[in-house]
């Protein structure tokens, strides 16, 4: 376990999901006793987390722009905490790999986000100046919460958005680059990841097809609570034959 952890400033607050409605809202009872409307970062089926009766925590939202003064950061599934604020892996993960907490993503002395590639697409962190490797680093970020068995999975929904970066990752590696996709697995209680066949297949064929066309793979765990998200550990990959 890593000794990194992103606290949440300020304080969330706890509360009992109502229900989620139209993707991007979740009503909320806190509580303190208040009745609030948060905005859902997290705009996939959100499977196993959207049960009304469960806990919530909320970030307060100050700033005189936003119509939600609330954003929903962490839903629970049993005992289990998982992070649905899908901002915050891009955040995290270019801090931790900045760090050096991952070890295959280290050494690289320039890192870059939301740098535009492929065919009108924008990858999450560039990595560049290796001193022992020449070749640009693309880091494509997934956000995941489902988990079946004790196994990480994406997508929860199906995504042509994420096939066609699939593609596009094994397109700069055709070009001569590295690529790599990471699967930000934000919850504690898995032991391997693998795509959810059973919900997009084609997601998960070509996931195992552009693994053997030199785009790297890898899941590590972020567990969350009440007061922060910390680095857990990687996880073994699981790829379905094709």
């Amino acid at each position: 376990m890593s000794n990194y952890e992103t606290i949440f400033s300020p304080p969330l607050h706890a509360g009992t999901l109502v229900r989620r409605s139209k993707r991007f809202l979740a009503y909320v009872n806190l509580d303190d006793g208040r009745e609030v409307v948060a905005h859902c970062m997290n705009t996939g089926s959100m499977m196993g987390l959207i049960e009304p009766g469960s806990r919530v925590w909320l970030s307060p939202q100050d700033k005189p722009e936003r119509k939600l003064k609330w954003t929903w950061e962490i839903a629970s599934q049993g005992d289990v905490l998982v992070n649905v604020n899908t901002s915050a892996p891009n955040r995290i993960a270019a801090e931790v790999i900045e760090k050096g907490h991952i070890s295959s993503l280290a050494g690289y002395r320039s890192l870059r986000r939301e740098v535009r590639y492929g065919n009108k697409s924008r990858i999450d962190i560039l990595l560049e100046d290796h001193p022992d490797d020449p070749r640009p680093c693309y880091v494509e970020l997934k956000n995941v919460t489902l988990v079946e068995n004790d196994c990480a999975m994406f997508p929860d929904a199906v995504t042509a958005r994420g096939l066609k970066h699939l593609h596009e990752l094994a397109g700069m590696v055709k070009e001569g680059a590295r690529s790599v996709l990471f699967f930000f697995v934000s919850r504690a209680d898995v032991t391997s990841f693998r795509a959810a066949a059973h919900i997009d297949p084609k997601y998960s064929e070509a996931l195992a097809a552009v693994s053997k066309q030199g785009v790297e793979i890898c899941a590590w765990t972020f567990p969350p609570s009440p007061e922060s998200i910390g680095l857990g550990r990687e996880i073994p990959i699981l790829l379905d034959p094709s």
